[in-house]
């Protein structure tokens, strides 16, 4: 691929969403110049970034952008990302460098990606944040708050639709990574490290803390937490308000904190009204 040749250190994605992607000088066709008036007379923009002519918004000249993307005002792609064919990006919404974004995704408005790759035909909605660090801290012998490294990235698989103000940390000893046709409700938290499976659902205030893994067809309740380096088996369902904190290992239904079988946690409730 003509990408490849240029050096580009591009985030992979389980299919091959960019096969047909024009090469860069097509940009010449697409795009103009953004420029400005300074004291010394019309000098170029800085870092050389151009308006997309479909939709009028800003990308970097070193982005590969395919020409039936539609870019909003507003919208900005950085240096060395991809985005593919038939992708909309809303106003506000910042692509940072070498993101990779693949055909059909929709991306609404005020979202920030950074670190990442997104697959085909993802929904992306209002205030998503994608690829920040993620929360991790150590104490040194002095006893100073001391910053870990987050230099790994998020993979967001196909299909995967991601609810207004979600959070996805980047990794740091692993990607993060959301796997295909999971489906992830508004106001959700995602730590480093954290791989979910395919087909899962989170619904609304669900927090997961760094280094957690989570199977295939996992349903969490809302507000649902588990802990950090937890591991949860495919095919459990979480009732709202429970909380992980050690391994589940069987599949089935599970509630209440700490979180246990759906039976024992019934008990556990009908129990706390029983007059003594």
């Amino acid at each position: 691929m003509t990408m490849v040749a240029t050096g580009r250190k591009l985030l992979s994605f389980t299919s091959t969403p960019f096969l047909n992607l024009n090469p860069l000088p097509h940009f010449s066709l697409f795009s103009t110049s953004y420029s400005s008036f300074s004291e010394d007379g019309f000098v170029d923009f800085s870092d050389k970034f151009k308006k997309w002519e479909n939709g009028g918004g800003t990308f970097h000249e070193s982005a590969c952008i395919d020409s039936t993307a539609f870019l909003d005002v507003g919208a900005i792609v950085h240096s060395e990302s991809v985005v593919a064919s038939n992708v909309r990006i809303a106003s506000g919404t910042v692509v940072g460098p070498s993101v990779s974004i693949a055909h059909s995704t929709k991306i609404g408005y005020n979202v920030s990606l950074n670190n990442c790759s997104i697959g085909d035909s993802c929904v992306i909605h209002s205030g998503v944040c994608i690829g920040q660090d993620g929360f991790g801290f150590y104490v040194d012998g002095d006893g100073n708050m001391i910053k870990k490294p987050q230099k790994l990235n998020v993979i967001i698989g196909n299909n995967v639709e991601i609810g207004a103000n979600t959070c996805i940390d980047r990794g740091s000893w692993r990607d993060t990574v959301i796997g295909d046709n999971s489906k992830i409700d508004n106001l959700v938290q995602i730590g480093h490290n954290v791989v979910i499976g395919k087909n899962c659902m989170l619904c609304g205030q669900v927090g997961i803390a760094g280094s957690a893994t989570i199977g295939d067809y996992v349903t969490m309740g809302g507000r649902v937490a588990v802990r950090d380096h937890v591991s949860i088996t495919s095919k459990v369902r979480l009732a709202a308000l429970s909380c992980v904190t050690k391994n589940i290992t069987e599949p089935g239904d599970y509630g209440g904190f700490p979180a246990v079988s759906i039976y024992k946690w019934r008990r556990q409730v009908a129990s706390s009204f029983v007059v003594r």
